[in-house]
């Protein structure tokens, strides 16, 4: 697997257009937020599948209950 830890800490929608191509399809985690709070979301923990993102996230000490695991989609 390629090394994904570069993405962690961008938001979704200020990855550049090489940094889209190499994550297309992949799966991130994203902190779940209240409408009344939402700031501009980051990617906290990158997988192949919506567990491995997960499980990364776990790595890292942080709580996944806080998590929502998002498919990385870009327009080609």
């Amino acid at each position: 697997m390629t090394d994904f830890t570069a993405l962690v800490g961008l938001a979704p929608e200020q990855l550049t257009f090489a940094q889209q191509q190499r994550a297309d399809g992949l799966w991130v985690a994203l902190r779940l937020y209240s409408p009344a709070t939402l700031p501009l979301r980051k990617i906290e923990a990158v997988g192949q599948s919506p567990a491995e993102a997960l499980a990364a996230l776990a790595a890292t000490g942080q709580n996944p209950a806080e998590f929502e695991a998002v498919r990385l989609r870009f327009q080609r």
